[in-house]
């Protein structure tokens, strides 16, 4: 895929079934060390991250381990690509056991300057149906950017919690979120082609591995409070073996304010927006 086709891009739509799986909830409550899940259970919150993952063909992966053709968002030749972020409303919970579709809607292609070239913002809008009723509405910002080298500047960070837990984001984590959400990026368990190949110090920790650390870190600490709605960004990578917190605090009402960070400063940030469950 070319820079040029790009434009070709929007509005392109894709539809994907799933069932949201005992076995598949399962594997994540053991990796996110969880209680097992029964039929009829909710979903927790960013779970479906792990579902409607259509597999590419072995032979249709490109160098870094994505789709390279023939699939809803492929990769461009010579870019790497990255989630950047995204919002999420909690409409409805998804139930385990049952079926569900995934309706997605290519809805922005833009193309920036950065300080390591051109820069590529895809965002792709999903909406999740089961049993004829809209679950989750989200909106996923992707970009591509040359392969070059991401610092790890050291910024100033004074924050006072609500909560904090420490996360330990060993090369096994990284591996089982990786087959849970049957993600190939290689800079998620290939070390030489991580470090030799998109410049990273070492493995580095999915951004939606962080966005649901940053989430349950909040539900474990708020049992009481359920997401409506969370606003999510990436600001620089985490790396394996380095080990980060995920923290926040309440902001005004019905808000919180969350973060991940480690001795380098504030990596991933997030708003949240909560109701009370009685």
């Amino acid at each position: 895929m070319t820079i040029k086709s790009i434009d070709n891009w929007l509005d392109k739509k894709n539809q994907t079934q799933d069932t949201i799986s005992e076995l598949l909830c399962n594997r994540l409550s053991a990796t996110f060390c969880k209680p097992t899940l029964k039929k009829y259970d909710e979903l927790p919150p960013l779970w479906h991250w792990a579902f409607f993952q259509e597999p590419a063909h072995q032979n249709a992966l490109g160098p870094d381990g994505h789709p390279n053709s023939n699939t809803f968002i492929p990769g461009i030749n010579g870019f790497v690509r990255m989630w950047a972020g995204g919002r999420v409303k909690f409409l409805e919970p998804l139930k385990v056991g049952l079926e569900a579709v995934r309706e997605s809607t290519i809805t922005r292609v833009t193309e920036k300057e950065g300080s390591t070239g051109k820069l590529i913002f895809v965002t792709v809008h999903h909406e999740i149906i089961q049993q004829g009723t809209l679950c989750i509405s989200e909106e996923q910002d992707i970009v591509y950017r040359p392969p070059a080298p991401v610092t790890k500047k050291s910024e100033p960070f004074a924050e006072e919690f609500d909560w904090i837990e420490t996360v330990e984001p060993t090369p096994t984590l990284l591996f089982r979120y990786s087959a849970v959400t049957f993600n190939a990026h290689r800079i998620h368990y290939d070390w030489p082609y991580t470090t030799g190949e998109e410049s990273y110090a070492d493995l580095v920790v999915h951004g939606p591995l962080i966005a649901t650390l940053m989430v349950k870190a909040f539900t474990d600490a708020n049992p009481k409070l359920k997401p409506v709605l969370l606003s999510y960004r990436g600001l620089k990578p985490l790396t394996a073996e380095e080990e980060f917190r995920v923290s926040g605090k309440h902001d005004e009402d019905g808000a919180a304010v969350l973060w991940a960070f480690n001795k380098h400063g504030p990596a991933h940030t997030a708003k949240l927006q909560y109701k009370e469950t009685y």
